[in-house]
């Protein structure tokens, strides 16, 4: 199973249907080429994954690289390619001869072998090393050459990350136990315990410890908040919370060792416990779930939950090689995340303190890789695993019980504040949509709501998010690990719009109107110039020596990989690059690469994966069909290189099951599916409401993507996305595929999936009261108008003033709420004729810009606006020719300190006349200020009523 394939069309087609899908699962996929992903035993969603770690690359987390020839140990721990090294903890080593706790055994891929649930090796020191496990134990049979010197090592020093303490303790001649503490993922410093109790089923001779050189641990980095970043490869930037102690692996440590006689009998058993709350839990784990000796019977019961969990997919047709690859993609992405639950429902929490899983729940689990799962792996949980994505989600709600906190990316019970934005709310919400109901969602909701409005450590920028409406290339962030301002903005979006989603789906409507308009903030970013997601200062100004091919401000990507990810309104994306067309011109440029080259789509890598996509919501779904199947071509293979970049704890390999199955999430928090084709004559899936889902695929094959027509329960369906009620309800989903597009079908604007425009309005919070001047950034420099000084200027909530003969409402907002637009080419509905006028100010000013002003009949008109600087540059400026000065203030706000002495003003310009005998419908404002923040507070009419 291990070595290499040809590529995955090149085998007749079995049309036969799956009913062994784990003898399928090729676990050594995904162990070279950096997927990072584990060949040893495991069993779904298990603590345990006992599996070999080699050298010398020892790639991180999984431990495990196809070109290596040697063993380091059998490590219990282990996690499937989360770019960083992590986890590893307590392997163990058989060797022969004197005890030397740097050894390590050469073997060759003739003698090793791998399925879900089972591994086993044949070492070249004579030794053959079996391996199983259940959720929270593990068991070995090593079969030694006969030989008084049997030795098996235990590196408790060799974690990924080293360790701070170890312990190993002789209880008695058949049974060891200890302790190994670890962590610092990527450097952060967090830190986790885990314990083991080893028993064999013959005595051992001789025990001991031996001084060991300890795994040198991640260095802490910091980088600047804008500095570019390797796909797969984070780092820290700037400030992390500071852990109660510092994470500091000695330089030398202790491993133990037991030394067997296998002269006359060669085999030896073991059985092992872990636990992360004590030794006698790991007793208790290691007995309760394996009371005997049977091996061969332990290896079948973790063949079955494999089978099980794997068999609510059940295919029919395609290669054996893509079966192959589809159902270890499917068994990658149930690996995590972990139990850490002991069999006496006892874990420990992120508060340090041992708690017990909550009533009704099966376990708790941990190891979250946000910003990565939330994607798609998180989704896929939660179709195939319900109880344990519910069970998650409840862990999670208790996470953020103990800690006021979700988890972003955390290892075992600690916080790494790993990647960006603020992850919970895509994945507990997209449990929900896809039928993982079973958690308090009164309180995930709850607690989704304060992470997004109280700054925290999980939304670093929070702030500015609320106030300006991004995060400024410049900003000052501090805690925790930020960076990539604006991909991040794009993250918080998202993350946003998921709270919506799942208080829209609670009943919660005001939160549900109140994030989804705020998920429209990537306009914010968007330059209508360039067409891209660009950096802003946090004087709006646009962030000089922008390349859509830099990553700098963004994460692990650049403008190119990031201008999509608007994945719950790629309508309103269309719409601001000009309308489809454009948009396609922009996908058909960013997917000529699918692996990243010259800064364009990398399909390796998570900011790329909803790109395919998005050709189903401009009428050519077509070319979502064509690309997806290049990249499952070019990308996914049956070999040990098949998948590319990191697997991410699951979310590259979920990203395969979606789109072999021909659909894919692409709004976060809701059950919307964007379709694709499907690769198999059949996938039947069993719905988490027990109801089923069939796609068939008539005429399937590797050359046929294109979708020629397609029925939903023998309806002709004409649709580019899946039914609505398909998830819960189940149904028949039948495709006729073909060699050539159907540029027709699903072609209208109406098939396209849904997109969720929200209704946005102010875009800035320009006005604070002066007791709390940090409610309010006006200018991005913590600098706001004074509420009091408005109102004795006369300028109230909704209140009217008239300058040049025009009206104007003030707006009718609370001080510290958004109450303006820092004009970035929004659409505000307005509704006058005779003439216009605008009442407003800039900042680092004066600033202008051209508006458009569309009428009832649909025809428009541009009008030149440009506001003065709101001190009027500390009072050396004059308004500019056309500005009226509306009001004048002796003071303004800022945030930490007492007023300042800087007047401030209000213009408003004069009145342009407007085309006699047509009324404004709307009025677009300039989206090419180039400079300084242009904002515009209220648009009056000279004649005409309901002027705003």
């Amino acid at each position: 199973m291990g070595a290499a394939s040809a590529p995955v069309h090149a085998d007749p087609v079995s049309l036969s249907p799956v009913t062994d899908p784990a003898s399928l699962v090729n676990p050594f996929i995904g162990t070279s080429h950096a997927a990072d992903d584990f060949p040893g035993a495991d069993t779904p969603f298990g603590m345990v994954q006992w599996s070999p770690d080699t050298s010398p690359h020892r790639p991180d987390g999984g431990g495990y690289e196809y070109a290596d020839s040697a063993i380091t140990g059998f490590g219990l721990t282990h996690i499937a390619g989360p770019g960083c090294r992590a986890a590893g903890d307590i392997p163990v080593l058989p060797t022969v001869g004197a005890v030397d706790t740097l050894a390590t055994d050469s073997f060759s891929h003739a003698g090793e072998s791998a399925t879900p649930g089972s591994y086993t090796v044949a070492l070249d020191n004579g030794v053959k090393t079996e391996l199983t496990a259940t959720t929270r134990s593990g068991m070995a049979r090593f079969t030694f050459p006969a030989t008084s010197q049997a030795n098996l090592l235990f590196k408790l020093t060799a974690s990924e990350n080293g360790a701070t303490a170890t312990q190993f303790d002789v209880v008695n001649d058949q049974e060891v136990r200890g302790k190994v503490t670890s962590g610092n993922f990527c450097g952060e410093g967090n830190s986790y315990t885990v314990y083991y109790d080893m028993v064999f089923d013959r005595p051992f001779r001789h025990s001991g410890t031996a001084l060991a050189a300890a795994t040198p641990t991640t260095p802490r980095s910091n980088a600047s908040p804008n500095a570019p970043e390797a796909p797969n490869r984070p780092v820290l930037h700037g400030d992390v919370p500071r852990t109660p102690h510092t994470f500091a692996a000695p330089a030398s440590g202790s491993d133990g060792y037991v030394t067997f006689d296998t002269t006359s009998h060669r085999a030896v058993q073991a059985k092992v416990g872990i636990s992360y709350v004590s030794a006698a839990d790991a007793v208790g784990n290691r007995q309760a779930e394996n009371p005997g000796w049977d091996l061969a019977k332990v290896r079948g019961a973790a063949h079955n939950a494999w089978n099980s969990l794997l068999g609510r997919v059940r295919i029919a047709g395609g290669t054996p090689d893509r079966q192959t690859v589809f159902y270890t993609a499917l068994y990658h992405a149930l690996l995590h995340p972990n139990v850490i639950s002991d069999t006496n429902r006892r874990y420990p929490g992120f508060d340090g303190k041992v708690h017990t899983v909550d009533p009704g729940h099966g376990a708790a689990y941990a190891n979250y890789s946000g910003w990565d799962v939330y994607r798609s792996q998180a989704q896929l949980e939660a179709l195939v695993a319900p109880q344990t994505a519910s069970d998650t989600a409840q862990s999670m709600v208790d996470d953020y019980r103990q800690t006021g906190l979700f988890p972003k990316w955390s290892e075992n019970n600690g916080e790494t504040y790993v990647m960006v934005g603020d992850p919970a709310d895509e994945i507990i919400a997209d449990y929900y949509a896809f039928g993982a109901k079973n958690f308090d969602t009164a309180t995930a909701l709850k607690g989704m709501i304060a992470e997004a409005t109280v700054p925290n450590n999980n939304r670093p920028g929070l702030d500015y998010l609320e106030q300006l409406g991004r995060l400024p290339s410049n900003g000052k962030y501090g805690c925790c690990n930020f960076y990539g301002p604006a991909s991040t903005t794009l993250e918080y979006n998202s993350a946003d719009f998921a709270v919506s989603a799942l208080a829209g789906a609670l009943g919660h409507t005001a939160d549900q109107h109140r994030f989804a308009d705020r998920a429209q903030d990537w306009q914010n970013l968007f330059r209508f110039g360039s067409g891209f997601i660009q950096p802003r200062d946090s004087s709006g100004t646009w962030t000089a020596g922008f390349s859509p091919t830099s990553g700098k401000n963004f994460v692990e990507g650049d403008s190119w990989q990031y201008t999509p990810m608007v994945p719950f309104n790629v309508h309103g994306l269309a719409t601001a690059m000009g309308g489809d067309t454009a948009l396609a011109k922009f996908l058909d440029t960013d997917l000529s690469s699918l692996t990243g080259a010259g800064g364009y789509t990398d399909l390796g890598n998570e900011p790329s994966l909803n790109i395919p996509w998005e050709y189903d919501y401009i009428g050519r779904p077509y070319q979502t069909q064509k690309v997806v199947r290049q990249v499952q071509d070019q990308i996914w293979t049956a070999g040990p290189s098949g998948l590319a970049g990191n697997d991410d704890l699951g979310e590259m390999s979920s990203w395969y099951v979606w789109s072999a199955l021909g659909m894919y999430p692409e709004t976060p928090g809701t059950a919307d599916l964007a379709l694709g084709s499907p690769l198999f004559t059949q996938a039947v899936i069993t719905l988490p409401s027990g109801h089923t889902l069939t796609i068939d695929g008539t005429g399937a094959a590797d050359d046929a993507p294109y979708v020629q027509s397609a029925t939903w329960n023998g309806t002709a369906w004409d649709a580019a996305h899946a039914p609505d009620g398909a998830l819960t309800g189940g149904g028949t989903l039948t495709y006729v595929l073909g060699t050539s597009p159907n540029t027709s079908w699903a072609s209208a604007a109406s098939a396209a999936p849904r997109s969720y425009p929200g209704t946005p309005g102010y875009s800035d919070v320009g006005t604070s009261g002066d007791t709390a001047a940090g409610s309010a950034n006006f200018d991005g420099a913590g600098y706001s108008y004074s509420a009091h000084a408005l109102a004795t200027a006369g300028l109230t909530p909704g209140s009217k003033v008239t300058v040049n003969g025009v009206s104007f409402t003030w707006p009718g907002v609370a001080p510290g709420a958004r109450d303006n637009y820092e004009a970035n080419g929004q659409t505000v509905p307005a509704s006058g004729s005779g003439s216009i006028s605008f009442l407003g100010a800039a900042n680092n000013g004066p600033a202008s810009g051209t508006a458009t002003v569309t009428y009832t009949d649909g025809t428009t008109q541009p009008v030149a606006l440009g506001l003065s600087d709101w001190t009027l540059s500390a009072g050396a400026a004059s308004p500019l020719a056309d500005n009226t000065i509306a009001a004048t203030m002796p003071y303004r706000n800022h945030a930490g300190t007492a007023s300042d002495s800087t007047k401030t003003y209000l213009f408003a310009t004069t009145p342009v006349a407007l085309s006699p005998g047509k009324t404004v419908s709307s009025v677009r404002l300039p989206s090419d200020v180039a400079a300084g923040g242009l904002h515009v507070f209220a648009i009056g009419f000279g004649a005409g009523t309901g002027a705003r």
